[in-house]
């Protein structure tokens, strides 16, 4: 494994930790492994329990609002204090940047409350000597992202991811695109969403980076066969927010429908979210309440432990009607590595994991009787159901491995910090940081 090159990263996040951004906590906990120093700007107060116990692995300094309203306006007039004391011009600049894109913002309020907590990170940023700062998400932290930039040319990169890609106005996401050093995104469906946004800038600098699974932590225990063999009626499960892209309405739908086919099976939906009191609405009045149970939101172990248990896992994932949608969800890949066979929905990039016939069955989305009969053929064709789940671990093992995409983003940090080193070096700094 390669090593930091000692000048830490920083790391900002809408919030952290958060139990559904476990892609991120792996991610960060595979930097720390690889070498990389971290610092970690929450820019909400940390969501209260259940935190995954991999939290306690990252060694990494959080650092997240203060809770009263005076201490947080104490401390952000200090930092913006310092800012204007030690690099005026930058900061003047980044000032008049925010005032011309406020006059266009959908939202200026919130524009210029990422400006005021880009002063308190870029603050931070200075004090620990930070070489360059990464933001999860195309949206809030990559607007604090790019004025810590504005502020003290410390260059930077985001990862963009679904929901902020889809539901932000393109000129913003252009915006930070032109001005990052490199961006990400984790489907090649993104990846040709995000290029054709922008098509004057360098294809290249847009690149592919699949959410890695640390394969060590979700080993599967055996085929499918001794799963179904161990219960009387095979366990059906789902994870993932309730909310409407996840299309859990669709999969309660699929299962009456297969129950009316004379198919004995549970069904577990796991996780939190608004939906909850529809989806056990849905389940009372389609007579399901014998067979389709909602639990709430699960830590890693717990869920894996769910995971071992299960026959079939099943995600129904829809383009919402605001045009909000799914990249790859993580608990696919969680299940695939855990042996358990997939049905899901082929919307977004996850024909790009789920490949049909091959590392799993999709259908077509909010088709539920095609679900219900994806559904049935798995748990009564048990060999190809193996066969399914053995071709997914294998996928996984080539292009979804924790370590090695981790590593991809690890050596873009670097060449990028060796290309400003080299500009600094030569006194040709880009126009971009003066």
């Amino acid at each position: 494994m390669m090593s930091g090159s000692g000048a830490p990263v920083a790391y900002i996040l809408k919030r952290y930790p958060r139990l559904t951004e476990t892609f991120i906590l792996n991610e960060i906990r595979a930097m720390e492994r690889l070498g990389e120093t971290l610092h970690i700007v929450s820019l909400l107060p940390p969501e209260p329990p259940p935190h995954h116990p991999m939290v306690m692995e990252v060694r990494a300094c959080v650092h997240a609002p203060p809770t009263g309203r005076v201490g947080k306006l104490t401390l952000l007039l200090r930092a913006h204090g310092a800012l204007v004391a030690g690099m005026p011009l930058r900061y003047a600049r980044a000032f008049v940047m925010a005032i011309g894109w406020s006059l266009t913002s959908r939202k200026p309020v919130s524009l210029w409350r990422q400006f005021a907590r880009a002063g308190g990170v870029a603050h931070l940023c200075r004090a620990h000597n930070v070489r360059h700062v990464h933001a999860h998400f195309a949206n809030a932290p990559t607007t604090v992202a790019h004025f810590v930039h504005l502020m003290t040319g410390i260059p930077f990169s985001f990862t963009a991811h679904a929901k902020d890609i889809y539901l932000s106005r393109p000129r913003v996401i252009r915006r930070h695109l032109g001005a990052a050093t490199f961006a990400t995104t984790c489907t090649g469906y993104n990846l040709m969403h995000l290029r054709g946004l922008a098509p004057r800038i360098s294809p290249e600098k847009i690149r592919l980076v699949y959410h890695g699974i640390d394969l060590e932590i979700f080993r599967a225990d055996g085929p499918a066969t001794e799963r179904i063999q161990a219960s009387a009626r095979p366990l059906v499960l789902s994870v993932g927010r309730l909310v409407p892209k996840k299309g859990h309405e669709d999969l309660i739908s699929a299962c009456a429908a297969l129950r009316s086919r004379g198919v004995g099976f549970d069904c577990v939906i796991v996780g939190s979210g608004p939906l909850r009191e529809a989806l056990s609405d849905a389940i009372a009045r389609q007579g399901l309440g014998d067979v389709v149970s909602l639990r709430g939101a699960m830590t890693h172990a717990e869920l894996i432990e769910l995971y071992r248990r299960a026959s079939l896992f099943v995600l129904a994932p829809r383009i919402a009607e605001d045009g909000d949608r799914d990249g790859i969800p993580n608990v696919i890949a969680e299940a695939m590595a855990l042996g358990v066979p997939v049905v899901a929905t082929d919307i977004s990039g996850i024909p790009e994991l789920v490949r049909h016939g091959h590392t799993g069955l999709l259908v077509p989305s909010r088709d539920t009787e095609g679900m219900a009969t994806a559904m049935q053929q798995l748990l009564a064709d048990r060999p190809l159901a193996d066969r399914l789940a053995r071709e997914a671990r294998r996928r996984l093992e080539l292009d979804f491995n924790l370590w090695t995409k981790t590593r991809e983003l690890q050596v873009m940090m670097a060449e990028e910090a060796r290309a400003a080193t080299c500009l600094e070096v030569s006194g040709e700094l880009p126009e971009a940081l003066l």
